[in-house]
């Protein structure tokens, strides 16, 4: 019986919800290819560079949540994932839209609890 191949770098891309920015990353957090449309430019460099940075970390956590599940199916024991600190998906999801929460604000005019 053979083991599954684990790639020797785990992608995932993340975009903007208009989709004119797309940046995918590694596990790592190191961004490999940065998409974006001209009519980026008028928001400023400052604002395309932190959404970048922004979708640059997004990709990451989808990234590493990735990389535990291929691990995973290599045989790699869950006490040694949790200790590399890749995240399940459920604790990705749960990041994610943590992060969203910060970037919008509150979404909603009812106060939540």
């Amino acid at each position: 019986m053979t083991r599954p191949q684990v790639p020797a770098v785990t992608v995932a891309a993340s975009s903007n919800r208009s989709g004119t920015v797309t940046v995918q990353a590694t596990d790592q957090g190191i961004p490999v290819e940065i998409r974006f449309e001209r009519g980026e430019y008028r928001y400023g460099a400052q604002a395309l560079a932190d959404e970048i940075l922004r979708l640059t970390k997004r990709s990451a956590i989808a990234a590493r949540s990735r990389r535990r599940e291929q691990l995973a199916e290599a045989g790699v024991p869950e006490t040694v994932l949790d200790r590399l600190g890749l995240p399940t998906r459920q604790a990705a999801v749960d990041e994610l839209d943590r992060l969203d929460d910060a970037d919008t604000g509150q979404t909603s005019w009812m106060r939540r609890s």
